[in-house]
């Protein structure tokens, strides 16, 4: 049993948020390119400059040949997963720790999302437990930088090379982030970014794709417009395909919020570096695990808590940081994707279940043994809020709330 020890005096402050200005780096920049897209008078992204010069200035940062811009980051994957190309019923490999945006578009392209375990400690999909669900219907495998912290890609990219199978890397997180000197969202065949309210960069909503493979991005160009081939010689609709444009008025924000990119990417480096250290020693918690020779950018600060060291585990210790106003998440996600009732029950298309009915049952059985990684990782993960807008004082406070918790909550 813990025993209760007496509650230090800690100073409560407010903590900036990405979900207003305390928290954003929106400001002058933004306002200038917003006053000029609208005394334009040109919103549409296939006659103004905003949006191309935000494709040009981020596949410059990130070293792609290509990067299209796009309505958001499920926009993004879902242009990602249909310029793969898959037929009704095969099967694309992913991971069961993301936002149910990343899986719907696999649905809605009549592939069947395949769950690949993940490494409990970083809740990352990792080469072995993507190898155990291959199969021969296997057309991609979308990967998931969770946090901010690259998956181990020299070792996935290797297994997907031998099976000839592209990989799609889910950047949202993880905007710079780094795997042995190249950006994540180059190393795969396709890199997808989310520009949501809560990303490094913001335009509400938002996504970026990017590729150095000319026909995959002829692809992704066509599907952001309908599969319509402007400047072609005799353009017509080529595919089956939606408007997934992004307007003159988000590249604005985005052209403005990508050259403080760089920026926002180090100081939340240094600050977590910071926190890391401040954590040093605590019994029960375990700063973020990072893969030899990646960076982590530091969308959340998670940590993995020892609920044989601290009582409740995560759960208790984010109570007792709300009681300080600090808006942590215990498990990150409830429950893993497949357990979501879209998944679970094959809500899709009327009563139909498609594509599900195209699926072997061994891609649709979802047994807790099959998941252990999974299970394990929500059960310890708590998710820190995170914001290059922190001081030293803001990460001392956080450092300080979490060291008096975890005190009071020790098991001895």
């Amino acid at each position: 049993m813990a025993v209760a020890s007496p509650v230090r005096d800690l100073e409560v402050i407010s903590l900036p948020s990405d979900q207003d200005a305390t928290g954003r780096t929106l400001g002058a920049e933004e306002l200038a390119f917003l006053a000029e897209a609208i005394s334009s008078g040109t919103l549409t992204s296939t006659k103004g400059r905003f949006v191309k010069a935000l494709e040009q200035r981020f596949a410059e940062m990130v070293g792609a040949k290509y990067a299209y811009a796009c309505a958001s980051g499920t926009a993004a994957i879902h242009l990602a997963v249909a310029a793969v190309d898959p037929n009704p019923g095969d099967e694309i490999v992913t991971s069961p720790i993301t936002d149910m945006g990343a899986i719907t578009p696999i649905l809605y392209q009549g592939a069947i999302p395949v769950f690949a375990d993940v490494d409990p400690d970083t809740l990352n999909v990792t080469a072995e437990s993507i190898a155990k669900v291959l199969t021969p219907k296997t057309k991609a495998i979308v990967v998931t930088h969770l946090f901010g912290n690259p998956c181990e890609m020299t070792q996935i990219q290797a297994l997907a090379d031998a099976h000839g199978i592209p990989v799609i890397e889910d950047c949202a997180q993880a905007f710079l982030a780094e795997h042995r000197g190249r950006k994540v969202g180059t190393i795969g065949a396709i890199g997808c970014f989310s520009l949501q309210q809560g990303k490094h960069v913001t335009t509400g909503e938002g996504g970026l794709v990017v590729t150095n493979d000319d026909a995959l991005a002829r692809r992704m160009y066509l599907g952001i417009n309908k599969a319509w081939g402007y400047g072609d010689p005799a353009p017509d609709h080529y595919f089956i395909a939606l408007n997934y444009r992004m307007t003159e008025l988000q590249g604005a924000v985005a052209l403005a919020q990508i050259d403080k990119l760089q920026g926002v990417v180090e100081r939340r480096v240094a600050l977590a570096d910071e926190l890391r250290e401040q954590l040093r020693g605590i019994a029960g918690i375990q700063s973020p695990q990072i893969v030899p020779g990646s960076t982590h950018v530091y969308w959340k600060y998670s940590v993995n808590v020892d609920a044989s060291k601290i009582e409740g585990g995560a759960v208790a210790l984010a109570k007792r940081l709300a009681g300080r106003g600090i808006a942590s998440a215990p498990r990150y996600i409830q429950k893993p994707a497949f357990d979501c009732q879209v998944i679970r029950d094959q809500k899709t298309f009327g009563d139909s279940s498609w594509p599900f009915t195209l699926a072997s049952k061994e891609a649709v059985t979802y047994g807790r043994d099959r998941y252990p990684g999974s299970y394990a990782g929500l059960e310890q993960v708590l998710v820190l809020p995170w914001n290059d807008r922190y001081t030293d004082q803001h990460v001392a406070f956080i450092a300080n709330a979490l060291r008096t918790a975890v005190d009071e909550l020790a098991v001895r």
